[in-house]
């Protein structure tokens, strides 16, 4: 099985890295990874049609891309001819839940390879502030969700989209999957005015309303929130 993977988060990001080592412990798996080479966070699904695109060999299987996460799928298939069975992307450092969905670049990448009739999920962890994140822990939930999600059919132009939940290091168990639809309120949305005229996002995401059943109230909760999204 041939991993395309990607984020939005840059290649040199720990959730990517945990993404690798959960695909890498699939027998027969053959991992390749095109990502952007620095941070492209909330760039949502913006292509770059209008000028070149630098593409740096980062050793085997690897390319840093000085473009957004649907750049890196893009070339991934149709410049690098990778021919994944999988496009994954993620492990976001935060939620893509709701509101998100739209803003994120990483669950751009999953739905930019959905219009290509390509099987795809975007992963994303949500953060607490001050509570670290257990890689290790992440790579083993990775890889037993991503198994349950490759046995199900996706019909053309679906992709799944998961987040975990913050919980304190340590050995657990896996939490509890469930299916959810994303929360339809929006994100809360606040400004403070500076002085220079200039206004600064105060918003807390944590504050964020927790639709009932939504993919927010679940996460928030401490179970992995997945959605079958279609594009």
């Amino acid at each position: 099985m041939n991993f395309l993977l990607t984020n939005d988060d840059g290649i040199s990001a720990p959730g990517l890295a945990a993404l690798e080592q959960a695909m890498s412990l699939i027998p027969g798996a053959r991992v390749s990874i095109v990502a952007p080479a620095v941070e492209q966070s909330m760039c949502g699904h913006r292509v770059t049609t209008h000028s070149a695109l630098r593409v740096e060999p980062r050793g085997a299987g690897r390319w840093a891309v000085h473009g957004t996460p649907a750049d890196c799928v893009r070339l991934g298939i149709f410049a690098l001819d990778l021919k994944p069975d999988w496009v994954l992307s993620g492990v976001n450092a935060g939620g893509n839940m709701g509101h998100d969905i739209v803003i994120s670049g990483t669950c751009a990448a999953a739905r930019e390879a959905a219009y290509h009739g390509m099987r795809a999920a975007a992963f994303s962890h949500y953060l607490i502030k001050n509570l670290a994140v257990d890689y290790e822990r992440l790579e083993q939930w990775v890889q037993a969700v991503f198994q349950s999600l490759a046995l199900e059919p996706l019909a053309d132009g679906e992709f799944w989209n998961v987040n975990f939940p913050h919980h304190p290091p340590g050995v657990m168990p896996l939490p509890e999957r469930r299916r959810c639809q994303p929360a339809r309120s929006p994100l809360g949305v606040s400004y403070a005015a500076g002085a220079d005229g200039a206004y600064a996002y105060t918003a807390s995401y944590a504050a964020r309303p927790r639709d009932p059943g939504s993919d927010v109230e679940v996460c928030f909760s401490g179970e992995i929130a997945v959605s079958k999204l279609r594009v």
